[in-house]
């Protein structure tokens, strides 16, 4: 017991060492810039008159866009695609990335058929 509590304080004193390295403290540092105050100036003045330049496309507005698709096409692929209780499912969300059978579209056909 004696041998435990002397490598219990051996290791919490190891912690508290390592625990207690402190960065070293260099003082201000000096600015060696080859560039004026007025130049700087000047260039922040150019900076803020010239707007925000990578805000293009978002202060231009709506902009126009021409559909080669047919409007009845793409509404009836929509409709199509809302009534198919398997379009949402994918692979990659189920174990294994294997679709339980429950899941899979069935093989035999349910649709009441004319008897003759």
């Amino acid at each position: 017991m004696n041998a435990s509590k002397i490598l219990a304080a051996a290791a919490l004193s190891l912690l508290a060492a390592a625990g207690a390295q402190a960065e070293t403290y260099d003082g201000v540092h000096t600015v060696n810039s080859s560039v004026s105050r007025a130049e700087v100036a000047s260039q922040a003045v150019v900076a803020a008159r010239a707007g925000n330049e990578y805000g293009d496309g978002a202060t231009a507005g709506a902009q126009p866009f021409t559909s080669t698709a047919n409007r009845a096409t793409v509404q009836a692929e929509a409709v199509a695609k809302a009534h198919d209780p398997f379009a949402s499912l994918d692979r990659r969300a189920f174990y294994r990335d294997e679709v339980p059978a429950a899941y899979k579209k069935p093989s035999v056909s349910f649709t009441r058929q004319a008897g003759l």
